[in-house]
């Protein structure tokens, strides 16, 4: 597979969610310590349009922005190669709005990208949309454990090595 792609396999291997929590399903483009880009195929049997809503379908927003989560662990652990069981938690969300409606058979585009990364405390944009139309967007927060002589990312973009405690 090319540089900065990964299919199903790959996403599995690091992330530990899995069906029906798994909201990513390929990678498309990712640059270490800076994007990612991914999507996510929303189907009709998904387990959650079975009461949301029955005869009208519609993603929960909720699980767009955990999308957009997942996808920033995956950035992570491609930035990083962090290590099998090594956990990043999510801390929280600004500014994050819904903008539009997500459907089966809508392909779900992820975007997230790194503001800053300094002692394991991770800001990143991220931005859902479908066929151009932005469905959510916002900054999430997230931790994790930068591994040892791993790099921060400060606000201007420089990156430094991680310094220690």
């Amino acid at each position: 597979m090319p540089p900065g792609i990964m299919d199903i396999k790959g996403i599995l291997a690091r992330l530990p969610h899995r069906y029906p929590f798994q909201m990513v399903d390929r990678i498309v483009e990712v640059e270490p310590l800076h994007y990612i880009k991914a999507y996510k195929n929303v189907t009709h049997n998904e387990p959650y349009f079975t009461g949301h809503f029955p005869g009208e379908p519609i993603m929960p927003g909720v699980l767009q922005v955990e999308a957009l989560a997942q996808a920033g662990g995956i950035l992570l652990h491609y930035s990083y190669e962090l290590t099998e069981g090594q956990v990043i938690l999510l801390r929280g969300f600004d500014d994050m709005k819904l903008r539009h409606t997500v459907v089966p058979g809508d392909r779900l585009d992820l975007y997230t990208e790194i503001i800053t990364i300094h002692r394991g405390l991770c800001r990143m944009k991220a931005r859902a949309s479908v066929d151009g139309k932005t469905t959510v967007s916002g900054v999430m927060s997230c931790y994790f454990e930068v591994p040892e002589g791993g790099v921060e990312v400060l606000g201007d973009g420089k990156k430094v090595p991680k310094t220690g405690k």
